[in-house]
């Protein structure tokens, strides 16, 4: 495992489309499918990371809290499931049903998602207004693993709460760490 940050996208840029498998009801999931959200919450994620393991329940938490406020919750995994074959397809599915993710997680077998967001590590977290402009890109929170900070999403919550508000986006955002995706 690769310690890596995530790249600090300009904020106000328009999400990158995208039309991708869920791995858990097998439809075709789209960036503009149905209803228009108060916002939309990318994050690009997997299996095995420790550093998703950790933040796992809060994820959990957070969409099911973001689903009240009508934020939409959609998780990525981007990562090369030949050299990392816990991170295919049927493994997504299995671990989407035992961690009860309320999102779907969607498999970017080609990665051409995750490079057109330049997503950099798992987890790596983009949330865009009702207009599908970046308004936030970076950490859910200061918790690593073994650091001793509870897990609790309060830069993402703060986010989100500041973006429902109208408030411009702050300016100040730190960047997500993690495992490096496993590119091809």
């Amino acid at each position: 495992m690769a310690l890596t940050e995530s790249n600090m996208l300009s904020l106000g840029i328009d999400a990158p489309s995208f039309t991708l498998p869920d791995t858990v009801s097998g439809k075709a999931i789209s960036l503009h499918d149905g209803n228009e959200y108060a916002g939309t919450l990318i994050m690009f994620i997997c299996n095995h990371c420790p550093f998703v393991v950790h933040v796992n329940a809060e994820l959990v938490r957070l969409a099911n809290d973001f689903a009240t406020k009508d934020i939409r919750v959609v998780a990525i995994s981007s990562n090369d499931v030949i050299h990392y074959p816990q991170d295919g397809p049927d493994k997504m599915k299995t671990h989407a049903e035992r961690e009860g993710y309320p999102f779907p997680y969607l498999y970017d077998e080609s990665q051409e998602v995750a490079k057109a967001y330049d997503a950099a590590c798992t987890p790596d977290f983009y949330l865009f207004d009702k207009h599908l402009k970046l308004y936030y890109r970076g950490r859910l929170d200061a918790s690593r693993p073994g650091n001793g900070i509870p897990v609790d999403g309060s830069d993402m919550r703060q986010a989100a709460n500041d973006m429902l508000a109208g408030t411009e986006a702050n300016p100040v955002q730190y960047p997500s760490a993690g495992c490096n995706i496993k590119w091809k």
